[in-house]
């Protein structure tokens, strides 16, 4: 597939979350896809893997997150590479603090589909933002 074609199936993908069209988001990605979310101490680190790992870290992070895009992202793409370059605001749900997050998404394409996301995100921000105080009103 060619550069601008692969560019189209991650424009597609992100409109498809954005819509909270899960079905689209599994007809554009691989069976054995892999979304690697960095980080630790809160609930979307971690390796994701298959359709049943896409599936689950999207409904946890429609239940843990509030998260609004303040600008379009922008789209950078050699072969089958597609860079996505964004910021998002939002809040974590559980102890409603907020955040603001400047991502990069590397992402795969192969034969039209999506095989492997890599984010690259303030992983400290939204780690702070999920910590629950120990010491409230301290």
């Amino acid at each position: 597939m060619s550069t601008e074609e692969n560019v189209q199936i991650v424009k597609d993908f992100f409109a498809a979350m954005g819509r909270g069209d899960k079905q689209g988001l599994l007809a554009l990605s691989a069976e054995d896809i892999e979304w690697i979310v960095p980080g630790e101490g809160w609930a979307l680190a971690g390796m994701h893997r298959g359709h049943a790992g896409l599936a689950d870290v999207l409904q946890k992070a429609s239940e843990e997150i509030e998260m609004t895009y303040p600008k379009p992202p922008e789209f950078v793409a050699q072969g089958d590479r597609v860079l996505v370059v964004g910021v998002a605001t939002g809040k974590i749900k559980a102890t409603n603090r907020t955040f603001k997050d400047d991502w990069v998404f590397n992402i795969t394409v192969r034969n039209g589909k999506l095989t492997k996301i890599r984010e690259y995100i303030d992983t400290q921000a939204l780690a702070r933002a999920s910590e629950v105080d120990a010491h409230p009103g301290f």
